[in-house]
């Protein structure tokens, strides 16, 4: 069960930061995630206004001219997507006056990917994305993993350490990052899960698309949920549900927009032939993951092959996250060739490359870095490095090439 006390935001810098020098800026991630929280942490310079207020909401798509000329110098707009026609009123409002700070919106599904936005505010308004809790913030730790990777001092940052217990892993994994979720016990917390997603489908959906069936995109989620960490194919998902191809695409946005799962897209260079242009889909958060899944953490270790694929997502989640606050401008993918050797993540900043491979044993061997040789043979002076993450306690070289087996708790140790 998570501490009582409010856990730290790194991104807290980047919002700061961001209202120095922006008029508007933009909170946005999954509902639940802690963007209110932080946002409100600005009060009382901020005046506080939610779109969940069915006044506000009213007044505001009734009348946005009216509505925003009624606003205080400072303001945080909650749930900001209930209302996406506000924006060019408030784009209005910023052009007569370029005060930084002015507006602080937040938002529970992605703007940037929303059809009717409207106007994207370009050049007036910053995003910052706010995750679900990492494991290094509920560790409450600093998160530098990402930094120590990036920066090549992985090697000089790691120590020996005891193995990771089973149930610590598990519990990060199966608990995943709501900070509502993991506050509760393991019955309390998949009920916690099971209603948050039918909010999310009966409720958020509708502000952000059309869809007719529900019921049929609440099976489409929980069929991504049982494929997470696998290439995604559409074909084979709309033949298990029913529905046409079209359908499903659609569904996938809606998934998206609402920050429920994640699609990687593939790693090439050139266009290589010999590369699999498919993209991985990954759900964001593990914790609701394995309550579709349903798996608790007893099922470590008997459930090992499912618990393999959330184990990548969940590591998947941990280094995006923390690339919102080490460096915004990365790019991640994963990569698989034709010969079915793979690399679980790869992070990119311009032509620069790093690997990431994901093992849920506690051993590491020289042949579980054959991925991050492979990317390393195809990006050439541009591999910058690469890591095995596994369970084990020790971190050691696993070959001359720069790629090192380092234990899976220093995502949240460093």
């Amino acid at each position: 069960m998570a501490s009582s006390q409010p856990f730290a935001r790194p991104q807290a810098a980047r919002l700061h930061a961001a209202l120095r020098d922006t008029p508007v800026v933009c909170l946005l991630g999954p509902r639940q995630s802690g963007k209110t929280t932080l946002a409100r942490t600005l009060e009382p310079r901020y005046t506080y206004v939610t779109f969940d207020d069915v006044a506000a909401l009213d007044f505001a798509r009734a009348d946005p001219t009216g509505f925003v000329a009624a606003l205080p110098q400072r303001v945080i707009l909650d749930e900001i997507q209930r209302v996406p026609e506000l924006l060019r009123t408030i784009k209005l409002s910023v052009d007569g006056n370029r005060k930084p700070g002015r507006f602080v919106l937040t938002g529970s599904a992605n703007l940037l990917l929303l059809p009717d936005l409207g106007d994207s505010l370009a050049g007036r308004m910053e995003v910052v994305q706010l995750q679900p809790l990492t494991a290094a913030e509920q560790a409450r730790a600093p998160g530098r993993f990402l930094e120590a990777l990036l920066g090549g001092r992985l090697k000089s940052a790691v120590t020996a350490t005891n193995p990771i217990p089973p149930r610590t892993l598990a519990r990060y994994v199966v608990g995943g990052g709501f900070p509502d979720a993991i506050a509760r016990t393991s019955d309390r917390m998949r009920s916690w899960h099971r209603e948050y997603l039918r909010t999310l489908l009966e409720r958020d959906v509708r502000d952000v698309a059309r869809v007719r069936d529900i019921s049929s995109m609440r099976k489409c989620m929980e069929l991504l949920a049982l494929r997470t960490a696998e290439l995604l194919n559409v074909s084979s998902l709309g033949s298990d549900l029913g529905i046409r191809r079209e359908t499903v695409e659609h569904y996938l946005e809606v998934c998206e927009r609402l920050y429920l799962i994640r699609r990687l897209q593939p790693w090439h260079r050139n266009h290589a032939k010999r590369l699999i242009k498919t993209p991985k889909v990954h759900l964001v958060d593990s914790g609701l993951a394995c309550t579709i899944h349903g798996l608790a953490m007893q099922d470590w270790n008997t459930e090992r092959v499912r618990f393999g694929h959330l184990l990548e997502s969940f590591v998947v989640q941990q280094i995006v996250a923390q690339g919102g606050w080490t460096d915004p401008d990365l790019g991640f993918w994963h990569y698989r060739d034709k010969d079915l050797v793979e690399v679980d993540l790869v992070i990119t900043r311009g032509r620069r490359t790093w690997g990431v491979e994901v093992k849920s044993s506690m051993t590491a061997t020289h042949s579980d870095g054959q991925g991050l040789r492979r990317l390393a043979e195809h990006c050439g002076d541009d591999y910058q490095g690469g890591v095995l993450l596994y369970a084990g306690a020790n971190a050691f070289a696993l070959d001359g090439k720069r790629n090192l087996a380092v234990p899976l708790s220093r995502l949240w140790e460093l």
